[in-house]
This record gives structure tokens, C-alpha cells and sequence, in this order.
């Protein structure tokens, strides 16, 4: 679903799923439960596809020796494609695969529609899940209930120049007090550069400033959710991330329509100082003109040595409810998303795994994942689990409060209470 940088496809391909998603279904729980016959597996089509394709081959190879008279046909979907490939089969359970990878923001929405199984009993009793990363199973988590295995995490940190803080003599900033005076003192050494490259529709690397704040999203759950985006905690976050569009930064002309994969872009190519990206970003940022001059910490929070909260984006795989194989589905589904099977799918795509224990091995393998873990260690946040959110999504609310800030049209206070009450619009609908 995420090549890279996976995340950023995600949330940018999430406007057309909010649109296409099916709000009402046919679907219903099959009440057979076959212990043999074909299971049909729908995975996300990444850049460079072949390493994964190998991992999965070796997972249903052993899968299908321990159940005889099961096969598996993998499928694997273009990301473009899939709004109107998962609404067919959540209408038409003839065309639905039996086990599904998803974008970890799409479970409730797609629990709403009445397509993913609920697996609570299963996971529950599956000896792997108790390591299971908190903010991944909340990703998988409705109403109490479980609805899929995460399947990998993926969060942002700081890449910094190292090159250029040691011809400046700067330190990597431990507050975010210091990120923004470490930014204006390298745009004002050197004006050929952003301090640190920011994007005005950068939903996801302007929250940590929210949450290190004190801030919320929403507060609520299950059903019922309140949007928080204007509260005084967040309003404050908000302050400080649009503090860092302007001429002595990075000008709100050139940065307020950026996203993550423009912040990055220009990252690796040489034109800022600092950039929030993701431990997905590695592999753009190495083939830039910044290899082997960059270094990534986490992204400090308020009080100095702190970590600021980041998103947990990902992805996850479930069992469709239409599903005549149910048993077997289940067990795929946790043989896709184990601990050796997500120590393989890092070492093939560079996937985070789910599981503490696990990226820890790999963070001691490959040093470039520590401070991503780090981050994860530290404590991530995620979107409410709410139907409504994708309905925000798709409208920019968040994007549109930021830039409406950015370019003075209207105070954080009018902007946020406007945001506000679109998003508890999105709530209420989705109810």
C-alpha cells in the first residue's frame, strides 16, 4: 500500500477511498466454515514488489503444507485502484477475497460498512498478540473489538544535516523551542536553504506539535466523538508549527501547499537543513544529493530530552466477514502478520515491525532504525477510530486550518474553532 515513502501514499490515496467507500452493505457473516479449498489473499502492490512477493511466497508455502487440501491465491492490488475493488467485494461477497491487507486509518470505516470480521476471540488467544505494539492494536481496535493483525507501523522523526550544522556549529535541538531557533539560524547562515522544510498540507507532521502541547484531535470513543483541534492545548501546537512558514524559515508562498513527499524531495535533494520524515523516507532521502550527509534523531517535544508523539501509520491485515473459510483465514491472517514473517517483510521492504521485541532486532542490525523506534518506545498517537475520520480526510479539513493560518487569513483561535466544527460534523454523520 506504502511504497516508499508508503505512508504518505497512504494518506494522500485516503481521499479517494472516503469517496468511493461504500456506506451501506450486503455483506453478511458467512456461516460456513471450510477447512479446505482456495483462500483468496488481496495485497497492496508496492514499488519494487518482487522482494515482498518472496516473503508471502515462503509464508504460504508453509501455510499450505500445514493444511492439506488448502491453497492460497495471492492477488496483489494497485493502491489506485483499490476503493472501487474493496467496495465490490464488500457488496459482493462472491467477488471478496477471504483475507485483506488495509491502511490502518481504514478499519472503522470499513467495520462501519460491515466487511472486516470481528477476530477478538482469535487474537486474543494467539500467543504473539500480547507483544503486540498498544497504538498498532488500537489501529485494529472498534468499539472494543478486533477487527485484523497489525501488519507494520510506520512514524516520523528529524533528519538533519549534518554537513551543515557542523559548518554552523549547531547541536540537533532538544525542544521544539530549539528546532525553531535552530531553523531561522541556518536559513539566516544560509539563505539558500530552509531551516527546516515544512508543508502547510503536511497533516501528519504538524500533529506532533499539537500533541506535544497537550492536544487532542477528538476526545470520546466507540461512536461517539468530539473534535478537540480548538482547544487551548492544541491551539498552542498549532501556533508552533505554523510559526515556521514565514521569510525567515520557509516562506508560506513555497511551503504552504507542500506535503510529506515534497518536505522530503526537498530534503534529499540537498534544499533544507532539517525535515520530519518517516523511517519509510530512508530510501528516498539515501538516494539524494544528502547521502551520507544527514542523520536522523527523534522529533524533541516541549521539555528538553522529550519525544514528541508521533502518528503510527501502517498497515493491517483482516479477515473479510464474508468468508467461507474462516478458520483458515484466521490463521493466515496471523501467519502474514507474525514475528518472523515481519522480521522478513523488514528485511525486504524495510517494513517496521508491530512488535517491540522484534524491531528491536532489527534497530540493533540496522542503526538507521533507532531513533524511529525510539519514537515508537516513546509513545505514538493515532486518529480517532471513527467512520468520520475519513470523511475529514477527504475534505482537508486539517490542511485547510493550517493554511488558512499560514497565509493570515484567519487566527489559529478561527481557524481551529472552524476546523472544529466541521470535524464534529464528520462525527456526527458517521454516527
Amino acid at each position: 500500500m506504502k511504497p516508499s515513502p508508503r505512508l504518505a501514499v497512504l494518506l494522500t490515496a485516503l481521499a479517494v477511498t472516503a469517496a468511493c467507500a461504500p456506506q451501506t452493505s450486503s455483506n453478511s457473516s458467512s456461516d460456513k466454515d471450510d477447512k479446505s479449498g482456495t483462500l483468496r489473499v488481496w495485497l497492496f502492490q508496492e514499488v519494487g514488489n518482487k522482494p515482498k512477493e518472496k516473503a508471502v511466497d515462503s509464508v504460504v508455502s508453509a501455510f499450505e503444507k500445514e493444511h492439506e487440501g488448502a491453497k492460497v491465491h495471492v492477488e496483489y492490488i494497485p493502491v489506485e485502484t483499490r476503493a472501487q475493488r474493496v467496495k465490490a467485494a464488500f457488496n459482493d461477497p462472491k467477488s471478496a477475497p477471504d483475507v485483506m491487507e488495509f491502511g490502518n486509518t481504514d478499519t472503522a470505516g470499513y467495520v462501519k460498512d460491515g466487511g472486516l470480521l470481528d477476530v477478538t476471540k482469535e487474537f486474543g488467544a494467539w500467543s504473539e498478540s500480547k507483544d503486540t505494539d498498544p497504538t498498532a492494536k488500537t489501529s485494529v481496535t472498534v468499539g472494543g473489538k478486533v477487527y485484523g493483525s497489525p501488519y507494520y507501523v510506520g512514524v516520523r522523526a528529524l533528519y538533519y544535516r549534518t554537513d551543515v550544522f557542523k559548518e554552523l556549529g549547531l547541536q540537533p535541538p532538544k525542544t521544539m523551542d530549539e528546532l525553531a531557533s535552530t531553523a531561522r539560524k541556518i536559513h539566516t547562515a544560509r539563505s539558500d536553504l530552509y531551516g527546516i522544510v515544512v508543508g502547510g498540507a503536511y497533516t501528519y507532521g504538524a500533529m506532533p506539535f499539537v500533541w506535544a502541547n497537550g492536544g487532542e484531535l477528538a476526545t470520546g470513543k466507540g461512536d461517539s466523538y468530539a473534535s478537540a483541534i480548538d482547544s487551548a492545548a492544541a491551539q498552542k501546537g498549532i501556533k508552533a508549527y505554523t510559526s515556521l512558514f514565514g521569510d525567515d524559515n520557509c516562506p508560506a508562498a513555497k511551503c504552504a501547499g507542500m506535503g510529506g513527499n515534497d518536505t522530503i524531495t526537498a530534503f534529499a535533494a540537498g534544499k533544507a537543513g532539517m525535515a520530519i520524515g518517516g523511517d519509510f523516507s530512508h530510501t528516498a532521502v539515501e538516494a539524494g544529493k544528502v547521502k551520507g550527509k544527514y542523520a536522523v534523531v527523534p522529533l524533541p517535544g516541549v521539555k528538553s530530552g522529550s519525544i514528541a508523539p508521533a502518528f503510527a501509520g501502517g498497515n493491517n491485515i483482516g479477515v473479510l466477514k464474508s468468508t467461507s473459510h474462516r478458520t483458515l483465514a484466521v490463521d493466515l491472517m496471523e501467519q502474514l502478520t507474525s514475528k518472523k514473517t515481519q522480521g522478513e517483510m523488514f528485511k525486504a521492504m524495510g517494513f517496521l515491525p508491530t512488535f517491540a521485541d522484534v524491531r528491536s532486532q532489527v534497530a540493533a542490525e540496522h542503526p538507521y532504525v533507532k531513533p524511529f523506534a525510539q519514537t515508537l518506545a516513546a509513545g505514538t498517537k493515532f486518529v480517532p477510530a471513527s467512520p468520520g475520520w475519513s470523511q475529514i480526510d477527504s475534505q482537508l479539513v486539517l490542511p485547510t486550518m493550517l493554511q488558512e493560518v499560514i497565509s493570515g487569513k484567519k487566527s489559529v483561535s478561527a481557524a481551529a474553532g472552524e476546523a472544529a466544527t466541521k470535524m464534529d460534523d464528520a462525527f456526527g454523520s458517521a454516527g
